[in-house]
């Protein structure tokens, strides 16, 4: 086991890491479900995030509020001069995302959302989310944060999951997204 998953298991419980290997692993959407909701436990908010995967109108709202919460963080994001590029791609991007998830694309919205996630939390943190201790270092200064980066990491780059189990992972990541 790496020091990473020695750290993180100060922040988790033993069965929340084996939730996510299950949420990743599992081809049966109702287990996907269930470990995500799990997971939403970690973070407090099970039974709400529950509510959302079952309820397409609590999806939509949750869609919005991300889209809403993630655009004010990308424009008001001070970044150095280099970055204003990426912070216009990211916001491009988004829009691009928003269109695929409004549609109930999540696969195809799939490796576009990962970038724009991994990009927004690099304008955020700057240079310092390329060490290979940010996961590390995300945990120490706010653990609600680390959990979701590590919850985030832990998803693949690609993926060839159902339509349904890729729309669990990315509901999840986007739930904290729109309440951070």
């Amino acid at each position: 086991m790496s020091e990473k998953n020695n750290l993180i298991e100060e922040f988790v419980e033993k069965k929340t890491l084996q939730c996510l290997t299950a949420l990743i692993e599992t081809q049966d959407e109702k287990a996907a479900v269930k470990n995500a909701v799990q997971l939403a436990e970690v973070l407090g908010t099970g039974s709400t995030f529950k509510k959302i995967a079952e309820n397409k109108e609590q999806e939509e709202k949750l869609i919005s509020s991300f889209s809403n919460n993630l655009a004010l963080l990308i424009q008001k994001t001070w970044v150095e001069k280099t970055d204003e590029e990426l912070k216009a791609q990211v916001s491009y991007l988004l829009e691009e995302v928003l269109k695929q998830l409004n549609k109930s694309k999540y696969k195809s919205a799939y490796s576009n959302f990962i970038s724009i996630v991994n990009d927004v939390v690099y304008l955020m943190f700057g240079k310092q989310t390329r060490a290979d201790d940010f996961a590390d270092y995300a945990l120490r200064i706010d653990p609600e944060f680390g959990i979701f980066w590590w919850y985030f990491k832990s998803l693949p780059q690609e993926t060839n999951w159902s339509e349904e189990k890729t729309r669990i992972a990315l509901l999840l990541a986007m739930y904290f997204l729109a309440n951070y």
